[in-house]
């Protein structure tokens, strides 16, 4: 299982690597995302993509956040905190998603995601 991270999604909007990763995919390997995911993405869009984007993110699976993944990230942020480094919310949240359902975390950014539970996979982005 494959959960999305925000860079690998803007990427694969944008055409660049991601896609072909994307669709390199087996057919019944649909990947995931979290609704931070969607937030992320969405907030970055100009009005006339506003259909096709969502096309797009409606086509993957969407992993729920709730008590247990919020418990997970906000543990993770006051653990770092204590040793002097700055997690983002929604790294974490994004990080406790694929956690939750055992998912691979691909990401652009593998060093946001310092925490051993994460399994972290780099799809390096903007190439």
């Amino acid at each position: 299982m494959l959960l999305l991270d925000t860079t690998v999604l803007i990427d694969a909007l944008r055409g660049r690597p991601a896609a072909d990763r994307l669709r390199a995919l087996r057919n019944d390997d649909v990947p995931y995302a979290c609704a931070i995911n969607v937030e992320e993405v969405m907030r970055g869009i100009f009005e006339h993509e506003t259909r096709a984007v969502s096309a797009f993110l409606a086509g993957l699976r969407i992993v729920s956040l709730g008590f247990d993944e919020g418990e997970m990230a906000g543990t993770w942020r006051r653990e770092y905190a204590e040793r002097g480094v700055t997690l983002s919310q929604a790294d974490c949240l994004v990080a406790a998603a694929s956690v939750s359902i055992g998912a691979t975390l691909a990401t652009g950014n593998p060093t946001d995601f310092p925490m051993p539970e994460v399994t972290v996979e780099h799809w390096p982005v903007g190439l």
